[in-house]
């Protein structure tokens, strides 16, 4: 195991004029050693707040809509097909991380794609 390694995760955040758009960024991992007995294992802290949530549903297609709040979004069941406002689609699975700040202006808009359910972990990160 590598010493220094990294998570690749994708962020929505706002823009000057009142749109969004995707930035892609990096988490920096360590091999740590969490507990007596567990082998070392690359870990790298994301900044939250309290109050994480559960999310499952049958299906949705939203409106444009900014975030709710800054947040981590962790997919965990389905594909998420999201487009930001300056026309940039991507797709996000199970196991894709998305950090979500556009919380003003136009947003962006969320589909889900495929055979239901989707779920994911909606984790806020604070100011």
């Amino acid at each position: 195991m590598n010493d220094e390694q990294t998570l690749r995760y994708t962020r929505i955040d706002s823009t000057a004029q009142g749109g969004s758009r995707f930035v892609e960024a990096e988490i920096s991992l360590a091999e740590r050693t969490l507990a007596v007995g567990v082998p070392a294992m690359s870990v790298g802290g994301m900044p939250s707040a309290a109050g994480v949530s559960f999310l499952r549903s049958a299906g949705f297609d939203s409106a444009p809509h900014p975030a709710p709040a800054r947040q981590w979004v962790v997919l965990l069941r389905g594909v998420l097909q999201v487009t930001t406002s300056d026309g940039e689609e991507r797709r996000f699975g199970p196991g894709d991380l998305l950090f979500v700040t556009d919380t003003e202006g136009a947003g962006h808009t969320t589909v889900a794609v495929g055979a239901p359910p989707f779920e994911a972990l909606f984790i806020p990160a604070g100011a």
